[in-house]
């Protein structure tokens, strides 16, 4: 582990950057960017123009390390180049930011109100590919739909399984099970999971640091007691549909967390934006996000 990483992400003021799109959430990714579908003929096309997009914010002026704390990256994305070196390599080596890579390979049907992760079979090569890049941490996604409480414990141990295997490979895990912002039962579902949450953190042993990304909820300061668990070594929102401004908004409720927005993020930036106009709607977007972040 990379203690400079280590400490940067421990101590330092600011957000993480979620650029971690992938085969699912690109295509609406791009459409918000104002490139269509008919301007693609097939997958790899698709990739290359969202890696563009992905270039074009990180080698912006306005993508600082004073800002922000660290990115996530699709798996695909380690393997492609930015300003002539690795894209984790240059996160880290020209923007002090730290890299992370998403892991998981997306969702299994919804059951018993939750989506678990579907498997992982090339977690190991992935991990030591990540390592090979100088990749700090991870993030993996399962998504909570009702307030259940097996379901929700079955969200929570298998993040935790997973993390287990992450953390052996010397890497930060960040956990995500994110509660949908159009649960009937949002509130009661958040409840719920940061009791699961306290209760597995508290079985982890001493020395195994995890992160928490988390629905921001209904409740201002309700992740006051994960910020504070000594397993914990930063608890951040996802945006998970808002617009950045209620984001922020809400953001600024809860003391300690900070940003990893993804929607959030690149909302405004379009491909037909001279370079100085997308420059400054990025500067406004991540000053606003960062702002929230250190409230």
């Amino acid at each position: 582990m990379n203690e400079d990483q280590l400490t940067k992400m421990r101590t330092g003021h600011g957000f993480i950057a979620a650029l971690d799109q992938s085969g699912g959430s690109t295509p609406s990714a791009l459409r918000r960017y104002g490139v269509d579908e008919r301007d693609y003929a097939d997958e790899a096309t698709m990739f290359d123009l969202v890696h563009q997009m992905r270039a074009r914010i990180i080698t912006s002026p306005a993508f600082d390390g004073d800002r922000i704390l660290g990115s996530i990256l699709f798996a695909q994305t380690l393997d492609r180049e930015i300003g002539g070196r690795g894209s984790a390599e240059y996160l880290w080596e020209v923007k002090h930011v730290v890299p992370f890579v998403k892991v998981d390979t997306g969702l299994e049907e919804e059951s018993g109100g939750v989506k678990l992760m579907r498997p992982m079979p090339d977690l190991d090569a992935l991990l030591d590919s990540a390592k090979h890049h100088g990749v700090f941490g991870t993030k993996m996604r399962s998504v909570i739909v009702h307030a259940d409480r097996s379901g929700i414990d079955a969200v929570v141990e298998q993040q935790f399984a997973v993390a287990d295997r992450i953390l052996d490979a010397g890497l930060v895990p960040i956990i995500e099970p994110e509660v949908d912002i159009r649960s009937p039962q949002k509130e009661a579902a958040e409840d719920l999971l940061r009791s699961a949450l306290l209760h597995r953190l508290d079985a982890l042993p001493e020395g195994r640091l995890v992160m928490l990304k988390l629905t921001l909820p209904e409740e201002d300061g309700l992740h006051g007691a994960l910020v504070a668990h000594p397993r914990v070594l930063r608890v951040v929102a996802l945006s998970g549909g808002y617009s950045r401004a209620e984001a922020d908004e809400r953001l600024t409720g809860q003391h300690g967390v900070v940003a990893s927005f993804s929607r959030a993020l690149t909302e405004g930036l379009s491909v037909h934006q001279t370079q100085a106009e997308f420059d400054a709607m990025l500067d406004d977007s991540i000053a606003a996000i960062y702002r929230a972040s250190v409230t």
